[in-house]
């Protein structure tokens, strides 16, 4: 068996958050992979395999990380993913994130105790 650790991968088209998420993920012993774009997504995907994804819901284009998680069921993904949005809350109250192949939504600014915790039962550590 691997010791490797896990890995999540996040797609997000603005550096900064990429760069939040790096540190919160990496705190708490994960390993991160990132792309800028769906379609870079996709590639880190195929790529990497990673344990979890988690990926932006508004990003270059508007529907791309709709599309980009409904690509990743046609790769047939069997790792968690979870959309990140700014307006997850009234999302999360409006979508069944189940539907759209969700394991759940991250409000942005993401509660750093919060995404620890749902990596930790997700993934161990």
């Amino acid at each position: 068996m691997s010791a490797r650790e896990p890995l999540v991968l996040y797609v997000d088209d603005d550096p900064d958050y990429r760069e939040v998420m790096r540190r919160i993920i990496e705190s708490g012993g994960y390993a991160m992979a990132e792309a800028a774009t769906a379609e870079e997504g996709v590639e880190v995907y195929k790529q990497r395999r990673p344990d979890l994804v988690i990926v932006d819901l508004m990003m270059e284009e508007v529907d791309s990380g709709n599309a980009f998680v409904k690509e990743l069921r046609l790769l047939g993904n069997q790792a968690p993913v979870y959309m990140l949005s700014s307006v997850g809350d009234s999302m999360s109250l409006t979508a069944d994130h189940t539907a759209l192949g969700l394991a759940g939504i991250f409000q942005k600014p993401v509660d750093r105790d919060s995404l620890l915790g749902v990596l930790k039962a997700r993934l161990g550590r």
